[in-house]
């Protein structure tokens, strides 16, 4: 899987599972393995060692990466997860809702 639906800084909304109808926005893209991580979804505790003399490790809480198939992007206008259909607009593409029409 080498093209993934979303970008990064955009807002979308999953699908399916645990985290099924919660909105995030996505803070990174993973196209090679096809996942994305989603601010506030999928939260997973990492051991984390000190590196440096005098710094703390411990047990940190961060963002798991999801396949990116389970998540939509998320249209303000028809307020629920939507496709994505491009437009060109004086010469230059837009990404917008399918249904709407709105610029995603």
């Amino acid at each position: 899987m080498s093209n993934v639906h979303v970008k990064t800084g955009e807002t979308v909304i999953v699908n399916s599972g645990k985290y099924k109808g919660v909105k995030g926005e996505v803070v990174a893209v993973s196209p090679k393995e096809g996942k994305v991580i989603v601010k506030g979804v999928h939260t997973v505790s990492k051991h984390v060692k000190p590196r440096r003399q005098g710094e703390a490790g411990g047990i940190v809480k961060t963002e798991g990466a999801i396949y990116a198939c389970k998540v939509s992007p998320y249209c303000k206008e028809c307020k629920k997860g939507t496709r994505v259909s491009v437009k060109v607009v004086d010469g230059k593409k837009i990404r917008s809702c399918a249904k709407c029409g709105k610029a995603l």
